[in-house]
């Protein structure tokens, strides 16, 4: 019985999607903090100026998990002040949207998710200190991205390639999207902190 070229590119997307959920997710990665240059801030003068910052981060999930960041000032030790969150995720608490959207693009939100900002759902992390100057690029291109981001797709666009985006965007490499979120936010620190 041979197969048309719908069902080809249904046993190929299929494929991909098994491939990308065969690795176990590991237990949270330790928290990484540099500088808009991938280096580990050195001095005190440098942690001070530095007082905004963007994470990239992932979390557990009933999937596979999810990929985001989470942006804005921190304290003098670090401790988030009034953090915001950007993702791309399924638009709806249903999960028919998310099933879907592993065949076809569905409508998505690009803000947060439940969990995000739960330490215990967190799987890995990388922190970046802005400027003032770098901070506000980001967060522009951040807004940019969320008002012109409507649909979510697993294999074509998913929440790693959102996050990708805002990499890039930040002079940063980033890995391919259809790695499971903890080993694309490790790769992506990774990519640009050797």
């Amino acid at each position: 019985m041979a197969l048309g070229r719908g069902g080809v590119s249904l046993v190929i997307t299929l494929a991909v999607m098994a491939s990308s959920c065969q690795t176990e997710d590991k237990r949270p990665l330790p928290h990484y903090t540099s500088n808009g240059r991938g280096v580990a801030p050195t001095n005190a003068a440098e942690n001070k100026s530095n007082r905004y910052f963007i994470e990239f981060r992932s979390r557990y999930a009933l999937t596979y998990g999810h990929t985001y960041v989470v942006f804005g000032r921190a304290d003098k030790n670090g401790k988030m002040i009034n953090p915001e969150v950007a993702g791309l995720a399924p638009a709806s608490d249903n999960a028919a949207p998310y099933v879907l959207g592993h065949f076809i693009p569905v409508p998505a939100s690009t803000g947060a998710t439940d969990g995000d900002l739960e330490e215990q759902y967190r799987s890995a992390s990388w922190r970046v200190m802005l400027t003032d100057d770098e901070y506000s690029d980001t967060v522009a291109y951040i807004r940019k991205l969320q008002a012109t981001t409507h649909l979510w797709e697993a294999t074509v666009y998913n929440c790693n390639a959102f996050v990708a985006d805002i990499a890039r965007h930040m002079g940063y490499k980033a890995p391919g999207i259809w790695l499971r979120p903890q080993q694309f936010i490790a790769t992506l620190r990774e990519m640009n902190t050797g």
